[in-house]
């Protein structure tokens, strides 16, 4: 397996190849690395999000692809950046007006408007590790406060304040005119308001620890750097971070990389290496506006999992991860058939080079279930409209029916797809479907394709039913021969497109499929 990963051509392997690059220049430098520690960071200022789940994931994958390298030991380290001060208050959570009374504060010392946690940061950290728990993602949680507060940062915070000239160097010729004239690196927490401030430091200590900072009534407060009574802003807080916790690697969105720059150069000030770093597009929703945790655009984690498996959303986050995607509910039966699909290639393959290369590897760490979908997702949905089924054991009916082997125990994937498709069903399909007459032309051919698949009687071969559909679209003269088969959706099913009709027509049956036919021309 380390011969043929060397050669893979995934995007986790060409990034867990840069990650064994840099083991093998510090080894050169006389640096040997004992770990290699992967991060990801999550801002709690609002509910967790699909893009959390594609952030972990795919550093997952490529931590897994790095260890099928090397057997340096790996860590993923899940940092909250719960000790930034609420800035507005974000339109998807209760208590708005406690909330917008707390604007400035840590968000770990904000009450929680939910009010089930000790705060609303440990609320929104809870709901990151039962999401991350939920996955099964092998990770340690870390807390911005807890680092901040028990030491963890110290060091690499003094660092900062001793070299604060060279950090303001970096960091002033990005800022407007006006704004350099109060920037500093350091945001203390008043210990008067327990607001973060940005406050102009007027003093700074460097033996001491400290620095002098004009508070909100106009005084002077003195604070130490250390021992959470100080944090950075954002920017250098990226950079101290990576040095005072040794991060090998990390990805982020896109809208970081002009700020990566910054990143890399604060962690030289503060006594490190940068990482290496991978940069990913952002999602989108449905108007192509970026996902915003503070709005709650574009789906949650839930949402999706109410309507496709899990796997369905791992492939979706897998593919392309440097191109911008729509992540709205449309997308949802496309990547369910796409992974059944994959999985069924994955399996045929039997060459370890070969699966490798396969997005089914990385979602499952080289090892799939061994499971067989004989009915496609897109299929499910048609037959629940065809059928007017409401229930799970009608549509197991049919499927029994066109693969006699099927069944919920020894199919628990396809079992589950039942329950997923009934409910995409019911919420996006239903409420959408738009029937229209037939033309003279239409109503001529569908007469002709139910007279056809009557004499199928009981046939299940959805090759030689699809054959058929082709020749009587043909013997009608549709040209393109693809508005034949939108006819066919439009006016049987309200839909302007949907699985091959063949294997529509196989799966529910090619004598009921002539009598739906005949039921919607009849006058």
């Amino acid at each position: 397996m380390r011969e043929l990963s060397k050669e893979a051509r995934g995007w986790p392997f060409e990034e867990a190849r840069k990650v064994v690059a840099r083991l093998e220049r510090r080894a050169k430098e006389g640096k040997p690395v004992k770990e290699v520690l992967f991060e990801t960071g999550y801002g709690p200022s609002g509910l967790p999000h699909i893009g959390t789940f594609g952030e972990v994931a795919r550093t997952t994958w490529v931590r897994r692809a790095f260890e099928t390298m090397s057997d340096v030991p790996t860590r993923l380290l899940a940092i909250s950046d719960d000790m930034d001060g609420l800035r507005k208050v974000p339109d998807n959570v209760p208590n708005k007006e406690m909330l917008a009374a707390n604007l400035g504060r840590p968000l770990t010392s904000i009450p929680d408007p939910f009010g089930t946690h000790e705060s609303y940061g440990h609320n929104m950290n809870a709901r990151l590790c039962a999401f991350l728990d939920r996955f099964g993602f092998d990770y340690e949680f870390g807390s911005a406060t807890a680092f901040y507060k028990s030491g963890v940062y110290d060091e690499a915070l003094l660092r900062v304040l001793a070299e604060y000239d060279r950090v303001m160097a970096v960091m002033l010729p990005t800022l407007g005119e006006e704004r350099q004239q109060t920037y500093s690196p350091f945001l203390p927490v008043s210990p008067r308001s327990g607001k973060v401030l940005l406050a102009k430091v007027v003093a700074r200590d460097e033996a001491k620890g400290t620095i002098t900072y004009i508070e909100e009534d106009g005084s002077e407060e003195t604070v130490p750097v250390t021992g959470g009574h100080c944090k950075l802003q954002w920017k250098p807080d990226f950079g101290m971070r990576w040095a005072a916790l040794g991060v090998d690697y990390e990805m982020y969105g896109k809208d970081h990389l002009p700020s990566q720059g910054l990143y890399d150069a604060i962690c030289r000030i503060a006594g490190a290496e940068p990482p290496e770093h991978f940069v990913f597009e952002l999602f989108l929703d449905e108007n192509g506006q970026k996902i915003s945790k503070s709005k709650g655009n574009g789906l949650t984690i839930d949402e999706w999992l109410t309507y496709g498996p899990p796997e369905s959303l791992a492939l979706f986050m897998f593919r392309n991860p440097k191109a911008a995607k729509k992540l709205y509910f449309d997308v949802i039966p496309r990547d369910v058939d796409d992974y059944i699909k994959l999985l069924g290639e994955y399996h045929a393959a039997n060459d370890d080079a070969v699966r490798l290369e396969s997005p089914i590897w990385h979602i499952h760490n080289g090892n799939p279930p061994a499971e067989t979908y004989p009915v496609s997702f897109a299929l499910l949905l048609t037959l629940v409209s065809a059928s007017n089924a409401h229930d799970r054991d009608l549509l197991w009916g049919f499927i029994r029916a066109y693969a006699p082997g099927a069944n919920p125990k020894d199919n628990p994937g396809l079992d589950r797809l039942v329950d997923y498709a009934l409910r995409y069903y019911e919420d996006f399909v239903k409420p959408t479907k738009k029937y229209r007459a037939p033309t003279d032309k239409e109503r001529a051919a569908l007469e002709d394709l139910a007279c056809v698949l009557e004499k199928f009687g009981g046939e299940r071969d959805a090759e030689k039913v699809q054959f058929e559909v082709y020749e009587v679209g043909k013997r009608h003269q549709f040209e393109p021969l693809r508005d034949w088969f939108k006819a066919i959706y439009e006016v049987l099913f309200g839909q302007t497109q949907g699985p091959r009709f063949g294997s529509f027509a196989a799966l529910f049956g090619c004598a009921e499929t002539a009598k739906m036919i005949r039921d919607v021309l009849s006058p």
